[in-house]
């Protein structure tokens, strides 16, 4: 009889699960797929590593995929199928709900009689299924098919399903999705209400002036004192950070999966490639996903040149006809995930060699409210000029310093987008991503919080490409800032469940950090306006402002100049980034730039809210190899 086709007179064994067989290992040798010693060597490393056998025989090279499964049809009498074949009957997946058949990674195939057939790779996770159906589910007959027919048949036949979920897996309360381009009406009333500004700086330009400078110099003083507070953390001696290298790897290392989404990405996936291969991490715990969209042909063409070992696949995200956003692609794969940590890499980036033993050990020894480990984020190529230079030395007082002194403080952290990683059981409560929200990894850093879970720094860096050319540094630039207007409007609608949730600390730092921010960039050129004191000039709210305060608000200016620059010195110390001192003195004339990207993100933010302005990569080359010393400088 065919194994892939039963008949109506097969006999049907609804629970064959509690058959004493032999082991699978004993399978494998007798059919002279394996040799002993290579038993024996897998046996022992079992030991050590959360997999099953037969993945660390493939892993090791001994057997192949088709081998393993082979013998544990042997081992459990069950047949094997190809769902490629012959396609499951999407009808019967109706009769349980969707994720049920994702996370038990199961799908029904056919009828038989008064039975239905249900694939899977393992009987075990056929028998945890069969515990969960619904009561009013036929019979099943178990079958047996790989790991990778039966999840490309998931994906084939829940396609609608799963591309609708991904675009609203989280839930509306904390969701962007609802946010749409403003309307005649709304738009009618912003020209309105400015023309009545432009009137009242036409009739008390002094007056609307001093309001918006004074405006202006709050939000400095508080985006300056969140800076002091996290730096201040960040170096007070004696206490133990949340950053320290816990002391004991797991007893069993887990498995891990790293999401890498791509998109037009031709330049930089065989370098991608290249760099993953220098991972340490066993790779029979290694799940790497590099994810396309569908339509995405030119990085396909680029990934078909590659040879990608067995622990990197591909999976490719449906044309939704919507919107075409990381996080949307990132909800997607996620499904698709096999570890009980997922964690995300962005296409240009290098990790650290041993990135991935830190994060299981840091995993391991931290406390059950630990959702999210966010790694040091640092560039490759900081020689490549002035704009690179200030770019790392940006990114290492935010990494460096100020977040790890956030953290420490327990406020609320805005995560980067890449080398962070999470739990699978906080992430799929939280909702995964909100696929609208061009900056989805600051929104997660602030549902994190309001779900009662901490994030915390992990000494392991990884480096990318700095953005070193202006037109592209304010594109990416108007995005994040963009994303972090969104972010701050959607969990500041209910103000007082937001306070609910996180309390008065955290809600003041949030405040802090979001207006702080963005103030900054929009009202720049207010603050820039005391510069005519510099030239003896007069300035407009010297009506308002008294000798006294203008000497507190230079003082401010001296104050935040001398932070910035104190907590840039301390963060480029190390041997690695030394060379970029000299530079910092050079970063107020490289944040001025921003002004430009925060005015057109604020009009995106009205016009095209969910618009993701693609960063191009693979235009500087890496200027020397990440060396795993470097993570802890």
């Amino acid at each position: 009889m065919s194994e892939a086709r039963l008949s109506l007179h097969t006999p049907i064994r609804t629970a064959p699960f509690d058959q004493d067989r032999r082991p699978l290992g004993r399978y494998l040798v007798e059919a002279g797929k394996i040799t002993s010693a290579q038993l024996v060597r897998a046996l022992e490393r079992q030991q050590s590593v959360d997999a099953p056998l037969g993945d660390i025989l493939v892993s090791a090279g001994a057997t192949t995929d088709a081998d393993v499964l082979a013998a544990i049809a042997a081992q459990s009498a069950l047949y094997i199928v190809d769902l490629k074949a012959e396609p499951p009957d999407p009808k019967l997946v109706r009769l349980a709900p969707r994720d049920l058949w994702i996370k038990h990674r199961c799908l029904p195939w056919m009828r038989l009689g008064n039975a239905v057939l249900v694939a899977g790779d393992r009987p075990d996770a056929i028998r945890a299924l069969q515990a969960e159906l619904p009561k009013e589910f036929p019979p099943i007959v178990p079958v047996l098919a790989s790991e990778g027919h039966v999840m490309d048949a998931i994906a084939r036949t829940l396609r609608e399903e799963l591309t609708a979920f991904a675009e609203a897996r989280v839930d509306h309360r904390f969701s962007c999705r609802h946010w749409r381009p403003i309307s005649r009406t709304t738009l009618a009333a912003i020209l309105v209400a400015a023309a009545a500004f432009l009137a009242c700086l036409v009739t008390a330009p002094t007056l609307v002036t001093a309001m918006l400078c004074t405006v202006a110099l709050i939000c400095l003083l508080f985006i300056t004192a969140l800076k002091l507070v996290g730096t201040l953390s960040h170096l007070k001696p004696n206490v133990p950070g949340p950053a320290a290298t816990p002391h004991q790897p797991p007893e069993r290392l887990p498995r891990i999966s790293v999401m890498v989404p791509l998109f037009r990405e031709t330049e930089i996936a065989g370098a991608l490639i290249k760099r993953l291969h220098r991972l340490t991490y066993p790779r029979v715990l290694m799940d790497v996903i590099l994810v396309l969209e569908e339509k995405d042909t030119l990085t396909r063409e680029a990934l078909a040149r590659c040879d990608l070992p067995g622990w990197i696949r591909v999976v490719e995200v449906p044309d939704g006809g919507g919107i075409t956003t990381k996080p949307r692609a990132l909800n997607y794969a996620l499904d698709f995930c096999r570890g009980e940590i997922i964690g995300i890499w962005d296409a240009e980036d290098a990790p650290a060699p041993d990135q991935l033993e830190r994060v299981a050990a840091h995993f391991a020894n931290a406390a059950p409210d630990v959702a999210c480990l966010q790694g040091i984020l640092d560039y490759y190529n900081p020689r490549a000029n002035w704009l690179a230079r200030c770019f790392t030395i940006e990114y290492a007082s935010w990494f460096r310093v100020v977040l790890p002194g956030l953290a420490r403080l327990g406020l609320v952290i805005p995560l980067g987008g890449t080398t962070l990683f999470l739990r699978r059981d906080k992430i799929h409560e939280m909702g995964g991503w909100d696929a609208h929200n061009v900056t989805e990894d600051a929104d997660l850093g602030v549902r994190i919080a309001r779900f009662g879970y901490r994030t915390e720094l992990i000494l392991t860096a990884t480096h990318e490409e700095a953005n070193c050319r202006p037109w592209r540094w304010v594109k990416q630039r108007s995005r994040w800032l963009k994303g972090f207007m969104v972010t701050y409007g959607v969990h500041m609608r209910h103000p007082r469940a937001l306070l609910a949730d996180i309390g008065w600390k955290r809600f003041l730092g949030l405040q802090a950090f979001f207006v702080g921010t963005l103030s900054q960039f929009l009202l720049a050129p207010l603050l820039w306006s005391f510069w005519l004191k510099a030239f003896a000039l007069r300035h407009p709210t010297e009506d308002y402002y008294s000798t006294t305060v203008l000497t507190l608000i230079f003082g401010l200016f001296f104050v935040t100049e001398l932070v910035n620059l104190i907590v840039a010195l301390i963060a480029v110390s190390s041997n690695e980034h030394r060379f970029l001192m000299p530079w910092a003195v050079t970063l107020p004339v490289y944040f001025p730039l921003g002004a430009l990207a925060g005015y057109k993100a604020l009009y995106e933010v009205m016009a095209k809210p969910f618009y993701w302005d693609k960063t191009q990569h693979g235009h500087s080359q890496p200027e020397l190899e990440t060396q795993a010393s470097s993570n802890t400088q």
